[in-house]
């Protein structure tokens, strides 16, 4: 069980500028909650012009509250999103968010992960009810504190085919080896169409697209540090030649891979 909360910054555009216009911090939930919470993520700022962030989302849904000012605090659940993920932050606000594990939602939702996808929806009355006081509240502790109760009183039911979606989206997060749905199939001894309907109730999209979104990833981390042979690292990640990863790359971050390295050099 991992001790501290990752420290990549992957799916994150221009990270470095991120970190000097808010403050971003994550925390690891209480340690029965791991299983199926990644971490809790925090962002704080005080802004005198309006900052966009851009982020090329995980395969992961995440449940998130926000504060802007002295307004009240508003909750929504977001659905794995296939899209470039834009905000823009204006004046001084909080948000805290819980990003799931790809496949631990399942748990809290009960429900078809898929059916969120592309989706925020508020966060149900009743049963998904915040908790009893604010998850944008001043101290990390309380904040956190705040989403390990609402997390906990939902009451998340421990499924094997859920545990099983977990270890195989982290699997193919952590293994740059892993190109091509059949062989990963193959590798895990799963028929394809069974891992294809495994991804879909409980990841919310197939594993042909946590792959592709994966790799993608590592390809803008890999432009944020430094100079980068394209054609090589287009090999490298399972794709047919650079000018397919660079349609790619366009399509998802926005900008051309190089344009992208320019802007954050």
């Amino acid at each position: 069980m991992r001790q501290r909360p990752r420290g990549d910054s992957r799916g994150i555009l221009d990270p470095g500028r991120m970190l000097r216009e808010v403050r971003f911090r994550r925390h690891l939930p209480a340690e029965p909650l791991r299983r199926w919470v990644e971490h809790y993520w925090l962002i704080d700022w005080e802004l005198s012009t309006p900052f966009e962030q851009r982020v090329v989302p995980h395969p992961a849904v995440n449940v998130v509250f926000r504060r802007d000012g002295d307004g009240p605090e508003s909750g929504e659940v977001a659905g794995v999103g296939r899209d470039l993920f834009r905000i823009t932050l204006t004046g001084t606000g909080r948000v805290g968010g819980v990003q799931f594990r790809p496949g631990g939602f399942h748990a809290f939702w009960r429900q078809p992960i898929s059916e969120l996808t592309g989706l925020r929806v508020p966060l149900p009355t009743g049963r998904l009810a915040p908790p009893d006081f604010p998850v944008c509240a001043a101290a990390d502790d309380e904040r956190c504190r705040a989403m390990d109760a609402l997390l906990t009183a939902w009451d998340p039911a421990p499924d094997p085919m859920g545990d099983e979606a977990i270890r195989l989206t982290e699997a193919i997060r952590t293994d740059r080896t892993v190109l091509r749905v059949d062989d990963f199939a193959a590798r895990h001894d799963l028929p394809v169409r069974r891992l294809q309907r495994l991804f879909l109730e409980y990841v919310g999209v197939g594993p042909k697209w946590v792959i592709r979104r994966y790799r993608l990833q590592e390809a803008v981390e890999q432009a944020a540090g430094g100079p980068l042979e394209w054609a090589a690292l287009a090999a490298d990640l399972g794709y047919s030649d650079q000018a397919h990863l660079v349609r790619d790359f366009t399509a998802v971050a926005g900008v051309s891979p190089a344009a992208y390295a320019r802007s954050v050099h």
